[in-house]
């Protein structure tokens, strides 16, 4: 069984307050969470932060995708659907595990948030 070391726990602890801020009906990329948190190589490191989520209540995983706006984190919910049905349930539609208008609905913690 893998653990997470006490670096990469800190880590993921900061990607989750970054994802608790996105607004309703909003999505982010992997890319742009680790780029805010000063670490734009990390884009995988926060996949595997979201992994990690999914059991944590607050922490609204569904609304990060990569950087194509592609539902990539789906296989890691209840469901291969549940990541869809949560974002229409926001008014984010989604098409062939695709956000339809991601460019209108990406949340750039960079611009939106101060450090």
């Amino acid at each position: 069984m893998q653990t997470i070391s006490e670096k990469n726990k800190g880590f993921f602890k900061d990607v989750y307050q970054v994802v608790r801020l996105i607004p309703c009906g909003r999505v982010t990329s992997y890319g742009a969470i680790a780029k805010y948190l000063s670490t734009p190589k990390a884009s995988r490191m926060v996949g595997w932060a979201m992994n990690s989520a999914h059991s944590i209540v607050d922490v609204p995983a569904h609304r990060v995708v990569n950087r194509n706006g592609l539902l990539t984190g789906k296989m890691h919910f209840a469901t291969p659907k549940t990541m869809e049905t949560l974002l229409q349930q926001e008014g984010v539609k989604v098409k062939d595990d695709k956000i339809v208008d991601f460019k209108e609905k990406f949340w750039d913690p960079s611009s939106e948030l101060k450090l």
